[in-house]
């Protein structure tokens, strides 16, 4: 297979590499030349966001099996791109999010949940927004049947620039007592993004098309066990002090931003269930596999170790400094 990957050197794109040349495919990457590209790819450099920024890509000699797209911001991006491919790939992957689902999406929404608005020419619009319109740009130049629409939900493990997965590590790493936000058996539900790049790269090559909410089956790990393999990952010996949900509120501190992947316990069912009980039957009867919560926590911690102990991630993800003093006061 001839594979092009838009992105891949960051964490979707780079687990898309890696399987791709685990499986012997040709690897095409194109991106702005930022970062070094992976071994033993062929790498094309442009501005996606430029006038000119796709000539190398209208200017390669050869097609492609399969595009994976991985752009997040503009869909007129995704639009040019997908347009400028249309008669020298394949099929086109593009990952999107399980925001694209009306906020909030009820408990055990399918594919079929309402969407968000989106227009594939939209310039800079919200994240949902965004990719919903990407979704669009992508079924505009490809169609229905060659569209591969990949609706991830919260994705963890190595190479994570969010820095979700990674600042609780970093937390729990520093040992001593952590104050962890209630209830522990809380439901997570999650993907490692290794899983959702073998799936990506199968669906295509298989021939598949249309949206898939690509995720872990709900009830499968619970937020205690995420931090409880935390401290079994980094062996620091970090006591975990459950703290009710209703006093961290009260304290001003946010779910999810200011306490990654944390969810609380809501009075209105369609809100607590919106995050962490989308149905992935469709992705699991399509061969989704999914590997243990330990393996995908040693593994993100093992890669953090790696590049020093912590990333910056984006958004501001994590308390700051002002709010770690009430957290520990709780």
């Amino acid at each position: 297979m001839k594979l092009l990957i838009l992105g891949g050197t960051e964490f979707v794109g780079r687990a898309l590499v890696r399987s791709a040349l685990a499986r012997g495919w040709d690897v095409t990457v194109f991106n702005r030349g930022n970062r070094p590209a992976p071994e033993g790819v062929t790498a094309l450099v442009g501005d996606r966001t430029a006038a000119d920024g796709l000539a190398a890509l209208a200017a390669a000699p050869d097609g492609w099996d399969v595009v994976v797209d991985t752009w997040a911001d503009a869909p007129v991006v995704v639009r040019d791109a997908a347009r400028l491919l249309a008669e020298r790939a394949g099929r086109y992957a593009y990952v999107s999010s399980c925001s694209v689902y009306a906020w909030p999406a009820a408990p055990g929404s399918d594919e079929s949940a309402p969407l968000v608005d989106g227009a594939p020419d939209a310039g800079d619009v919200p994240y949902a927004e965004a990719k919903r319109g990407g979704e669009l740009a992508t079924l505009e130049a490809f169609g229905a049947e060659q569209s591969l629409l990949v609706r991830a939900g919260l994705l963890l493990g190595p190479w994570e620039n969010i820095g979700r997965l990674p600042w609780w590590l970093a937390r729990i790493a520093r040992g001593g007592r952590v104050t962890a936000p209630g209830p522990a058996d809380a439901p997570v539900q999650y993907v490692d993004v290794r899983d959702l790049a073998e799936w990506t790269l199968s669906a295509a090559q298989a021939g598949l098309s249309g949206p898939y909410n690509l995720i872990g089956p709900p009830g499968a790990a619970s937020f205690g066990e995420v931090l409880g393999e935390c401290v079994t990952a980094t062996g620091s010996g970090a006591g975990l002090r459950w703290v009710d949900p209703e006093r961290v509120l009260a304290a001003g501190i946010a779910p999810w931003t200011d306490l990654p992947l944390w969810v609380p316990p809501r009075q209105a069912p369609d809100e607590a269930g919106a995050l962490y009980s989308l149905d992935v039957a469709r992705a699991l009867a399509a061969g989704l596999e999914c590997r243990p919560l330990a393996e995908t926590v040693a593994d993100t911690w093992q890669w953090l170790q790696s590049v020093g102990g912590t990333v910056r991630g984006k958004g501001g993800t994590g308390l700051s400094a002002e709010q770690e003093k009430t957290w520990r006061g709780l």
